[in-house]
């Protein structure tokens, strides 16, 4: 298997110190964003199964709670939810050697684990694949070309010549991560280099049709209830902006039994209607506070449409943000924000 071109930023010299840190076994921490989707859980838990493998104690820790549908992941009840029991979390963090920080690019992505990873003496190790990354580790395995923080994670072990180390558990958890952070190999981030490292994924044991039914057929009836409610009742699509959104308030989310991970893919409704280049999703959270997640398609940039109104970020064209206005003066915004946007979702 080889590597494409350019498809890791490490240094001769980093990749040694890599090598030299990994080669003795270590007490290591493996930390995945806030609200943990498939390749922030996929590419943590392959890791760590390498990681044992090669000798060292992994500890895997999570900021909060993540979908269901991602808990058959073989060395998902290991994983320590910081929101539900900070004291084991912090105390992993301050015994470890080594910390990897996983599919994000910024520490306010994790929340008050921040606290405990500021004091901590550990050495840092970043693998991400999201533009413009802070500088917070001593070395950076990145590329934003890549389709995922799991296909980086392959090339990471690849990289390390230890391929031959990818058993089953490896290759299960690293092909979820890159389905889901692909839309199942739709989006423009798939790569041939991406559907090299699946086969090669498949090879080592990969079960691919099971895993999409692990991810794709495992709903409650009441979370496809919330799904067409959304799409039928809340949708709205704006034709002359090429935009379409969908809110969602706290008593709807309560009206359908709301559980993580329950609006997931929802914000790709309105963009599959013919026309739209833009999609939102406004989620009201219990602290009144709006989610807010962003789509798009050919060049309208999320990313930036995120970091400059929102207070987020992401990918060109799937990013995040928030708001700390109500959900009406948030749409408020958006609103006023699409029509100034209006030019360029009509690509004029």
């Amino acid at each position: 298997m080889h590597l494409k071109h350019n498809s890791h930023h490490l240094t001769d010299k980093e990749l040694l110190k890599v090598k030299e840190i990994l080669g003795t076994p270590s007490k290591v921490v493996i930390i995945m964003h806030r609200s943990p989707d498939g390749d922030a859980v996929g590419s943590s838990l392959g890791m760590k199964h390498y990681l044992e493998k090669r000798g060292h104690t992994v500890t895997v820790l999570s900021p909060n709670a993540y979908p269901e549908f991602l808990k058959w992941m073989p060395g998902t009840r290991s994983v320590i939810d910081f929101e539900k029991t900070p004291s084991p979390a912090n105390q992993s963090i301050a015994k470890a050697d080594l910390i990897l920080f996983l599919d994000f690019n910024s520490l306010k992505r994790i929340g008050d684990l921040e606290i405990a990873v500021k004091k901590s003496k550990a050495f840092r190790l970043v693998i991400d694949h999201h533009p413009q990354p802070e500088k917070f580790a001593d070395i950076s395995f990145h590329n934003v070309g890549s389709s995922s923080t799991a296909e980086l994670v392959y090339d990471f072990i690849t990289l390390l010549g230890e391929n031959k180390k990818i058993n089953k558990d490896i290759a299960n958890c690293l092909y979820a991560g890159i389905m889901t952070d692909t839309g199942s190999f739709r989006f423009s981030s798939t790569s041939a280099h991406t559907h090299d490292v699946v086969a090669d994924l498949m090879r080592h044991g990969a079960e691919t049709t099971k895993i999409h039914r692990f991810i794709d057929d495992n709903n409650r009836d009441i979370r496809l209830r919330l799904l067409g409610y959304a799409v039928m009742e809340k949708m709205k699509i704006l034709p002359d902006f090429a935009t379409g959104f969908i809110t969602l308030t706290q008593s709807e989310l309560k009206r359908f039994d709301y559980r993580e991970g329950d609006t997931e893919g929802l914000v790709n409704e309105p963009i599959s209607v013919k026309g739209i280049v833009f999609s939102a999703l406004f989620t009201e959270l219990k602290d009144g506070e709006i989610k807010i997640s962003f789509r798009s398609k050919d060049k309208f940039d999320v990313n930036l449409f995120a970091r400059k109104h929102f207070n987020g970020g992401g990918h060109i064209n799937a990013a995040g943000g928030k708001s700390e206005l109500s959900m009406d003066e948030t749409i408020l915004k958006f609103l006023t924000l699409v029509a100034e946007y209006k030019k360029e979702l009509k690509g004029e």
